[in-house]
């Protein structure tokens, strides 16, 4: 409504100078002459006050519009599962929910200011314009076609490169954010010549299919404005013929003028608008891979119906195979069989590549079996709900991670109505609580981006209590103590042992020397199990088994 009162109050403002020109000044009419341009005064306020509620209304509905956008994809990328994280990369989705929304929102604005302004200032021009001189109009019947056919073709062959500039600049944040998130590793490694290089390859190709699709859109204006200018001339040689012929009024030809400026103009807008859909339509299909990506992992009806709990942790795997890729011909596990009764510590052994993590992922479903069934208490995992399920099952991952904010807040995401007692008696058992008191805020000492202001030894340490503190029936500790002395690790196993001793733990360790203690120990081999049973029945029993078991004694026993 805005934009049509706008509108308005423009388009009716040349005819009304025509009547100044043709009537008020050849009369000699002053009174005329100040009435009409007083009225073309108070026209040009009222636009001005349309406008600018126009460009308010626009700007809050853009911005209400990409903040339930940026929500949404946010919340879709919660429910994804690691399978779908994989085939999205961190950094693309990362641009797709900043750099791709906020395109969406500047021509969402633009839309609600020049897609609706273009059209109808053009229909309300061609009209008056035809209405003023009619075979003048046949020279805008010629200029539309040709401005229109030109802009059409440049921005068809740029808007290819709007695509390609989208999948540049990921590139550019991926490596980016890969700098960041590995910059010790590049400084400890004096690679930093390398990752400037890297970066200068990715940033330049971005600048190049830059430059070539804003030097195509750039031509638009020079096409515009020389079809304009031709027009004009056109207009004023067959205008000034017909004044003299007494056919045209000075002040017609003068607002004939400006309307072909006027249509020549919402063309122009139009244009821009297309150019900058063309960019969102990139962004656009972006946004809509992610938001139409239906989740690998969700909650069966029959899961949401039952609402079914873990309560006392037994675990089954029965026949279980598993692959990444369900088009896929090689199984990273195969033909799993393994019962861990509730209590058990199993822990999980075997060369690197073998497949330890990804065993025990399956549990809390972060990857959902290929073939077989994994059991919790006799219910096969997809048969509870996501949270459920979850929210009984502790683990510490092999790539620790902490959020900025401080001790108490990241222990309290694997509890947040846990107690100061709860809390304290969680980083007692992950031998973490003395060093938490060594700093001079404690417990309430501010952690950086990443846990970036504490040891490898003290983050996961700080990770584990993080898991303990939720209490879980199912605990899963995935290489988690692998930065930690042995002396710290033996009390963190007696700890365990003593307050979780009901509590089913998966171990994955490098160390034998650190497992022989575990009631059943699984010998993992390329994604199958070869040997399973207690330290001191595999070492009876299993080649392989021994075979590692002596070659890290020696290496434990062999001089430094």
């Amino acid at each position: 409504m805005l934009v049509i009162a706008d509108v308005i109050c423009e388009i009716v403002q040349p005819e009304m100078m025509s009547k100044i020109v043709d009537v008020g000044i050849r009369q000699k009419d002053l009174s005329y002459i100040i009435r009409t341009g007083g009225l073309m005064v108070g026209l040009s306020l009222l636009a001005i006050l349309a406008n600018v509620g126009n460009i308010w209304y626009s700007s809050q509905g853009s911005v209400g519009f990409v903040t339930g956008l940026r929500k949404g994809l946010f919340t879709k990328i919660q429910e994804f599962s690691f399978a779908n994280i994989d085939r999205f990369s961190s950094a693309s989705l990362v641009t797709r929910l900043t750099n791709d929304v906020n395109i969406l929102q500047q021509v969402l604005m633009m839309s609600l200011r020049l897609l609706i302004r273009g059209p109808l200032m053009l229909i309300f021009a061609v009209v008056i314009a035809v209405r003023i001189a009619p075979d003048l109009a046949l020279i805008i019947a010629i200029a539309i076609p040709v401005l229109g056919i030109s802009i059409f073709f440049l921005l068809r062959r740029g808007i290819p490169f709007f695509i390609q500039m989208q999948d540049k600049l990921d590139k550019v944040n991926g490596a980016v954010q890969e700098n960041l998130t590995n910059i010790r590793v590049i400084k400890s490694f004096a690679r930093e010549g390398f990752e400037k290089k890297k970066f200068a390859v990715s940033n330049e190709d971005l600048m190049a299919i830059s430059i070539k699709a804003s030097s195509i859109v750039a031509l638009i204006m020079p096409v515009m404005q020389l079809v304009m200018n031709v027009s004009i001339v056109a207009i004023v040689w067959f205008g000034g013929n017909k004044i003299m012929g007494g056919r045209l009024q000075v002040g017609q030809l003068m607002s004939f003028i400006s309307y072909v400026t006027q249509i020549l103009m919402s063309l122009m807008m139009l244009s821009v608008s297309v150019m900058t859909f063309s960019r969102a339509g990139a962004s656009s299909r972006r946004i809509l891979e992610v938001l139409d990506t239906t989740p690998d992992i969700m909650d069966s009806p029959l899961a949401i119906r039952e609402g079914r709990k873990p309560g006392r942790g037994k675990v089954e795997f029965i026949d279980v195979s598993f692959k990444y890729h369900s088009s896929g011909e090689e199984y990273v596990l195969k033909d799993i069989r393994l019962t861990v009764e509730a209590g058990e510590r199993v822990a999980i052994v075997g060369a690197t590549g073998s497949a330890k993590s990804t065993l025990v992922q399956l549990i809390p479903r972060l990857y959902d079996v290929t073939e077989g069934q994994v059991l919790v208490d006799g219910v096969d995992v997809r048969n509870y709900t996501l949270f459920n399920l979850r929210d009984k099952v502790g683990m510490v991952l092999q790539q620790n991670e902490l959020f900025s904010g401080t001790i108490r807040d990241n222990l309290k995401w694997g509890n947040p109505a846990a107690t100061e007692e709860e809390l304290v008696a969680a980083a007692q058992a992950a031998q973490a609580h003395d060093f938490i008191l060594s700093f001079p805020e404690q417990y309430d000492t501010i952690l950086g981006q990443g846990g970036v202001n504490v040891s490898g030894g003290q983050k996961q340490r700080l990770c584990l209590a993080r898991a303990l503190l939720r209490k879980p029936v199912i605990l899963i500790l995935d290489d988690s103590t692998s930065s930690v002395d042995t002396a710290t690790e033996s009390r963190i196993r007696e700890a365990l042992r003593r307050e979780f001793s009901h509590t089913t733990t998966f171990i994955i360790a490098q160390r034998i020397g650190s497992i022989m203690s575990a009631d059943k120990i699984v010998l993992l081999d390329e994604g199958a199990i070869i040997a399973k049973g207690s330290h001191e029945e595999l070492m009876g029993t299993s080649r392989a088994y021994r075979e590692i078991y002596y070659s890290q004694k020696e290496k434990e026993d062999s001089p430094v």
